[in-house]
């Protein structure tokens, strides 16, 4: 598995054992090549971590081996520099999560074993208010990647009309997601009914190819819109994460006019690299502004007066207030006859 390494990463020390084994066996990529390509695109992925309670997906013997989750950094054996912030789960429980500093705590995760990085949409001083709204356009069967592309434009007509400035980027699977800076004054509550109303509008623009229907019945070969995506404790892999594949491929930040052109499988752990070395970080500007999204939540009272309300949460969410019957549809008993 070879000598373990001490590297030094933004000034700390960080060790890396077992540097050879085999992390992504179709393509012999092991566990330095993983710890060295967060290295190299480490100004990319710190605009997407820093200072975010982040959760680690984990597989100490690479992807084909045990993954799980880790919510909770150990109270003991870490660095005494790793910084932590505390969440709350949608249950009341919280949690400490790794909230990267600097990029020696992305370099001390992989070290840990983590392939992909799941970061809250907020930060480590507001918890409880997102800074960004997540869209997930996620390819239903019968749609690809380039669907997800057409459904993208479209909501780039709906944010250019807002003045919102999205960031596009690969999931590193076959979808799209999309990222809006936003003041952090809003509650995670408020954000998903925002993200509600703006996928409602992309949905109507383009009720052939995108939807909002929660129950994978009602979807058909459309793409969903995810706007779960904004709900407390659901995240989703950051932009430079690589992805628990064959390929190891990464989700990866585009310009606009390249989404039509490009396939998830074009940015992996050895194209992004060289890449960002041409390209640059397509995402450098990310943090320029923080919009304000009460045109939104306008538009959420507009349709909540049109009796388009709320939409149901996930599963292991309690019921919340104001949320639809979540059962099935084929599978709710029909309502009784008033009269």
């Amino acid at each position: 598995m070879g000598d373990a390494l001490e590297i030094e990463v933004a000034g700390r020390p960080v060790r890396l054992t077992s540097p050879d084994k085999v992390y992504f066996p179709e393509r012999g990529f092991t566990k330095r090549d993983v710890f060295e390509y967060y290295l190299a695109v480490g100004d990319g992925i710190m605009r997407a971590l820093g200072n975010r309670p982040t959760t680690l997906q984990r597989f100490p013997d690479g992807v084909g081996g045990e993954m799980f989750f880790q919510k909770r950094v150990p109270t003991r054996g870490v660095p005494g520099w790793i910084e932590t912030a505390q969440i709350a789960f949608p249950s009341g429980r919280k949690a400490d999560e790794l909230c990267p500093a600097d990029l020696a705590h992305v370099a001390w995760a992989a070290q840990m074993g983590t392939i992909v990085f799941h970061p809250w949409p907020v930060r480590g001083t507001a918890v409880d208010h997102p800074d960004e709204l997540r869209i997930d356009l996620d390819p239903q069967p019968g749609t690809d990647f380039a669907d997800a592309a057409v459904v993208a434009g479209e909501l780039k007509a709906v944010l250019d009309e807002l003045g919102f400035a999205g960031w596009p980027k690969t999931s590193g699977g076959r979808g799209i997601h999309v990222y809006l800076r936003i003041r952090p004054q809003w509650t995670f509550i408020e954000a998903r009914r925002a993200l509600i109303a703006l996928a409602r509008e992309v949905e109507r623009r383009r009720p052939d190819l995108a939807t909002t229907n929660w129950w994978k019945e009602e979807r058909g070969e459309r793409v969903f819109i995810d706007y779960n995506q904004m709900a407390r404790d659901r995240t989703i892999a950051c932009a430079y994460s690589l992805r628990a594949n064959a390929r190891a491929t990464a989700s990866t930040p585009l310009r606009w006019d390249e989404l039509p052109d490009v396939e998830p499988d074009d940015f992996d752990l050895r194209t992004v690299p060289e890449r960002i070395a041409e390209l640059g970080d397509p995402h450098a500007g990310i943090d320029d502004v923080a919009h304000d999204i009460t045109p939104l939540l306008e538009w959420a009272e507009r349709d909540a007066a049109n009796g388009e309300g709320d939409k149901p949460y996930p599963p292991e969410y309690p019921k919340m207030e104001g949320e639809p019957m979540r059962v099935q549809p084929s599978r709710a008993r029909p309502q009784a006859d008033p009269r």
